[in-house]
């Protein structure tokens, strides 16, 4: 046997043992015996470093050091699931997805939501590449070097599976490993971790890898993400991941009905409690994949899959003080701050009040006795007044009538449920807040650049808007606190840098009252410059595709503020984009003008994505489902047959994909 060989022989054999022990939970071999075969390897590979490898079972113990992560862009976005908390919001969900698909008709997956840190997985070739953390969803943070040393994540499936796939899941810390870690830093005279999810997605970012591997981690898959069509269900994907070697979770069910997954709900709602991972809900998903593509996204989630949230902890406490916070557009958010109490492994202090209404609402007072909860087990929220424990001398909540922070008088227009400070250009926390949207990673993504440093360089004088920007100098900066002159260089650079973002982005990043993410993408595509919107009129602003009066009326209000029209003319002379770019209208045209198309079935000679892509760069609208507006559906292979029959009775006509090629081209 020669030299590789015997290092390829040992590599396979570690690698399996790994499998057993980690996966299985079926050791196959001492810890002494792997101990002396992981020497050899190691040794090896030290004389032969021409065979080394960054896959092997050696890398599992760590050593490497991370000082900056890498922020990567995520090449299939990674969405938020829409949550329920009723089987009720269960069944509404259900008959939105057959109407979507135009059948009753569907089977679904149901998963156990382990609460951790989301990572998500890169295979080429049948190796692991590299693991991103979820980020913004958008794009997060290399940390491959960590993960490696997680020894439950095969480096290299061993088996047929698909060759190029992303795989999704959830970085975990068990809860027996969490209490002996915390054993440990008791004795060590150290304070204890909180809980689990946090000390795990804190984890990921230890600069030290030799750290990582020493800490319980572990990592339950739950999606497959490949553009090769080797399986025709959710559930078919997941078996056979499982069986080249990752740990997907066997309390997975397959569920022909919505009663099935009542079923699974009800079962789980008891049994969570004796799982060896925390759980705060379970997914459920349609099963079949095509289904899944036929169903798409919504701007946030996607529309084949939805959260149900088990029923959250509650505990009383003493309501303090109610403070109020400011927010970037002025919205005023009453804030209960409470006497410190464990919830859901977490010290609470404080808890949203939301606005005026819901504090009247539920009567709460100063000094009362509330019952609080996790939203969705995440943001804190009173749900309830002990009244029985009001004090005597008790008095109604009046609500704030003046900016806690500028002191200017409140304003609440008609309909709208805060009451807002109008001292947009002078109340600080909206300068800051401003700023800071403008720098975010989905707006400005501007480098070097943090929500503290802008506060600092308001406070010093050093800007009062977002435009100010762009007259910074690494002089200006260095003085201030914590500013190295390699910190000072980056920031300006990334500044500078942030002038080559769409205008897409900009626009978002204006922050103009109800233009978020999407409905900036379909004012850029519809305008195609900033100048266009801000002298559109109501009219021509409603025209544009899902752009309704409340948004129209909220750019009108942008666009005639002398202040405004100030900013945006200096961003221009500092040269951001603040038009749609000629390379990005290269391949544009108007052909599909006015008209909507729905996209069904299988195709071949482009993705789904692609053609809705296409159709949308031509001018047309992508609809999810068949109405009297539909012009037109571009049907591929297995097209639901329920969908051609409602076609066929609205008198809408069918093309194939090739038809659709002709017709753009």
């Amino acid at each position: 046997m020669t030299i590789q060989q015997k290092i390829q022989s040992l590599k396979e054999e570690l690698n399996n043992h790994n499998y057993n022990y980690y996966v299985l939970d079926n050791a196959t071999i001492s810890d002494v015996d792997f101990d002396i075969k992981l020497k050899e390897l190691e040794k090896l590979e030290k004389q032969n470093p021409e065979f080394s490898d960054p896959n092997s079972p050696t890398q599992r113990v760590g050593g490497a050091i991370t000082k900056n992560f890498k922020t990567v862009t995520h090449k299939n976005r990674m969405y938020s699931l829409d949550n329920s908390y009723s089987k009720d919001d269960l069944l509404d969900w259900e008959k939105r997805i057959q109407k979507g698909l135009g059948t009753t008709e569907t089977q679904y997956t149901c998963e156990l939501k382990f609460d951790g840190a989301s990572i998500n997985l890169t295979y080429e070739n049948g190796q692991f590449i590299k693991a991103v953390t979820r980020g913004d969803g958008f794009q997060g943070d290399d940390v491959s070097t960590n993960i490696r040393t997680i020894k439950s994540i095969p480096l290299i499936p061993n088996g047929d599976f698909v060759s190029n796939f992303e795989m999704r899941g959830e970085i975990i810390l068990p809860i027996d490993g969490f209490n002996k870690m915390n054993e440990e830093r008791l004795e060590n005279g150290e304070e204890e971790y909180r809980n689990p999810r946090n000390t795990a997605s804190g984890s990921l970012k230890l600069q030290d890898s030799t750290e990582v591997a020493k800490r319980p981690l572990d990592c339950l898959l739950y999606q497959v993400v490949t553009s090769e069509r080797k399986y025709k269900t959710h559930f078919e994907s997941l078996e056979n991941a499982r069986k080249v070697g990752f740990k997907v979770p066997e309390t997975i069910k397959l569920a022909k009905s919505i009663d099935q997954v009542f079923e699974f709900v009800n079962y789980w709602d008891v049994e969570r409690h004796n799982l060896p991972y925390e759980t705060d809900g379970i997914v459920i998903k349609v099963n079949n994949l095509q289904q899944q593509e036929e169903l798409g996204y919504t701007a946030k989630a996607p529309r084949w899959a939805i959260a149900y949230k088990f029923k959250a902890e509650q505990v009383a406490t003493i309501l303090n003080e109610i403070t109020y916070q400011v927010g970037r557009t002025g919205a005023i958010t009453p804030v209960a701050n409470l006497a410190p109490v464990q919830l859901a492994g977490t010290t609470v202090k404080r808890a949203s009040l939301h606005n005026a209404d819901q504090i009247e609402k539920l009567d709460i007072r100063v000094n009362d006795t509330v019952f609080v909860e996790k939203g969705g087990e995440i943001i804190p929220k009173i749900i309830a007044v002990d009244l029985t424990k009001r004090p005597e001398s008790s008095k109604p909540t009046i609500y704030a009538t003046n900016c806690p922070e500028c002191n200017t008088k409140l304003v609440r227009t008609e309909g709208d449920a805060k009451h807002y400070c109008p001292n947009e250009f002078g109340c600080a926390p909206q300068i800051t807040g401003r700023i800071q949207h403008f720098i975010s990673r989905k707006a400005m993504d501007i480098d070097g650049l943090g929500g503290e440093t802008v506060d600092l360089l308001r406070k010093e004088g050093l800007i009062q808007n977002y435009a100010d920007l762009y007259d910074l100098t690494v002089k200006q900066v260095i003085p201030l606190e914590r500013m190295a002159e390699k910190s000072a260089q980056n920031m300006i650079s990334g500044i500078e840098k942030s002038k080559e973002i769409p205008f897409e982005k900009v626009l978002f990043a204006l922050g103009i009252r109800f233009v978020g993410e999407t409905v900036a993408k379909k004012l850029a595509k519809h305008f195609k410059s900033i100048d266009n919107i801000m002298t559109a009129t109501f009219e021509e602003l409603i025209n544009a595709d899902e752009i309704g009066d409340r948004i129209a009326q909220s750019i009108l209000d942008f666009s005639s503020d002398a202040t405004n029209i100030q900013l945006i003319n200096r961003l221009k002379e500092y040269g951001l984009q603040l038009e749609v770019s000629p390379d990005s209208l290269k391949n544009q045209t108007n052909i599909l003008q006015g008209q909507v198309f729905v996209v069904s079935g299988v195709f071949h000679q482009m993705s789904r994505n692609e053609l809705k892509k296409a159709i949308e760069d031509n001018g047309g609208k992508v609809s999810s489902s068949i109405s009297k507006k539909t012009n037109f559906i571009v049907a591929g292979d297995n097209m639901g047959p329920s969908k051609l029959i409602k076609a066929e009775d609205l008198g809408i006509t069918i093309i194939t994909e090739q038809d659709f090629i002709d017709k753009i081209n």
